[in-house]
């Protein structure tokens, strides 16, 4: 049965400007999900991250060590990619249906991209370009977080990051193919969202104590210095 959702729904979570808001708990062992940081936390927070070079060094990274894409790790019944969806949608734009144990499987809706500024509207998301289209986001990609300490972690503590609500956006699919694995010294949003996506980083990387490195910090600092 199909549903008109409101995105004020209980446990729906907005983006507010410069403000960076957890999700979903992680499961007992790992870091909770970060929660709301503004711009003068995030500074001291970045000043306790320890900043390393980068170094080729390492095994090279592997996306399948990182567990399965989307996995229900909260246990809601729904995959990642739909409780994302859900929750960053615009209100009242929703079209949802039940299905198995997910009573939220995102088919149409209203997204206010918070990379271009642009609004992402889409009526049937089971349409491969369209679902191409709109894509969930790791702010820090998986990539660098594998670089940036993950390589050493569990699988199981790599599966918890990779569907940590808190570093997940929808955002759009093109852009986020050009964002790649890119740190902050190299690709950036609009610049009405970079306050808000360096706070984001930020508190990524210290909840999960990631390290940094000189010129990612230097593009963090640029960012946060212009909130």
């Amino acid at each position: 049965m199909l549903t008109r959702v409101a995105a004020a729904a209980a446990g729906v979570l907005l983006l507010a400007a410069c403000t960076v808001t957890g999700g979903e708990t992680a499961p007992a062992g790992d870091p909770a999900p970060a929660g709301a940081i503004r711009p003068a936390e995030a500074t001291r927070a970045l000043d306790r991250l320890d900043v390393v070079p980068r170094s080729a060094a390492g095994p090279a990274y592997d996306r399948d060590a990182f567990g399965t894409a989307w996995a229900d790790t909260d246990g809601n019944g729904c995959n990642q990619r739909d409780d994302v969806l859900l929750r960053d949608a615009l209100p009242g734009t929703v079209t949802v249906a039940t299905q198995g144990a997910c009573d939220h499987d995102v088919l149409a809706g209203s997204w206010p991209d918070p990379y271009t500024g642009r609004t992402l509207t889409f009526d049937d998301l089971k349409a491969p370009a369209q679902a191409q289209a709109i894509q969930i986001d790791h702010v820090v990609p998986l990539a660098e977080a594998w670089r940036s300490g993950a390589a050493s972690w569990s699988e199981r503590r790599r599966e918890a990051y990779a569907n940590d609500l808190a570093v997940l956006l929808a955002v759009d699919g093109p852009t986020n193919a050009a964002k790649s694995d890119d740190d902050p010294a190299a690709w950036r949003p609009r610049r009405s969202f970079q306050c808000e996506y360096a706070a984001r980083w930020v508190a990524v990387k210290s909840t999960w104590s990631l390290t940094a490195d000189r010129s990612e910090v230097a593009g963090l600092e640029e960012m946060l210095g212009a909130c």
